[in-house]
């Protein structure tokens, strides 16, 4: 059996959010980031399991108290789910104290706690009705685990989503595979092809419902065309998919690999 890679947790700190991904994309209303947070929170509203009838109301505003559980493990600056936090009862976790501050304030309604992803012991059998990591499962090192233990507390039909990179989508080999979106982050210590999360996925009673590509947008990848139009050409499609909230890109058209799971 392989060795499993460290997680190199001196990085895991304020800086992490200046100095890797987050350091380079705007952040602001109408940024690719802003899209993205309202995209996968239409795909959590879609794919969740029904809300049950809601018995008991609301100590804060009097209305009825949101049923669904919602998990989100890795939290970052917490916009996803201050987007839901009115449809969900929102719990957030993340190693890094700064997103934990971050997120309280983005998502006041939401529970935040400062824990590793590595154990989520603390949390009981089928208590979450949806798991969401966007660009988590990379930065762990033993992802399998993660996967069972994601599966062990969500209740039965409950939605699993997660977005990490891939690594051998189409036009990468047009790239510097240590410096480009992906390779640059030297936290991705577990960067897979689909075909291994999907395996992984499935060994935990987790049923794949779609798979695809989040869009090219990691340009440029051609020499001498201004990286302005290899954007236009290379990201529209993905701008189209997030904007109609749909799921129809390739896998090999996608820098990243979303999947939608759900547990048997």
């Amino acid at each position: 059996m392989s060795e499993k890679p460290s997680a190199p947790t001196e990085h895991y700190t304020r800086e992490y959010f200046e100095k890797w991904n987050y350091a380079d994309r705007g952040l602001g209303k109408f940024s690719m980031y802003w899209f993205a947070r309202r995209y996968y929170a239409a795909l959590v509203r879609r794919y969740a399991p029904p809300e049950r009838p809601r018995l008991q109301p609301s100590a804060a505003k009097g209305g009825p108290a949101p049923e669904r559980a919602l998990l989100e493990i890795g939290c970052g600056l917490g916009h996803l789910l201050g987007l839901l936090q009115d449809d969900f009862r929102c719990t957030g976790i993340d190693l890094i104290d700064y997103s934990i501050e971050q997120t309280r304030r983005n998502a006041p309604k939401a529970c935040a706690i400062q824990m590793s992803a590595d154990d989520l012991s603390a949390f009981g059998d089928g208590t979450f009705s949806v798991v969401v990591a966007l660009h988590l499962v990379e930065h762990l090192p033993d992802p399998p685990q993660t996967i069972r233990e994601v599966s062990r507390i969500l209740e039965p039909g409950g939605l699993w989503l997660f977005a990490t990179p891939h690594p051998d989508y189409s036009l990468r080999r047009f790239k510097d595979r240590d410096n480009d979106a992906i390779g640059k982050d030297k936290t991705h210590i577990n960067v897979h092809p689909p075909a291994t999360w999907r395996a992984w996925c499935e060994a935990a009673g987790l049923k794949m419902l779609r798979h695809f590509g989040d869009g090219l947008w990691d340009v440029p990848y051609l020499p001498l065309i201004p990286k302005a139009v290899q954007f236009g050409l290379f990201g529209l499609p993905a701008l189209v998919q997030v904007v109609t909230r749909t799921t129809f890109t390739p896998l090999a058209l996608g820098v990243n690999q979303i999947g939608i799971a759900r547990k048997l």
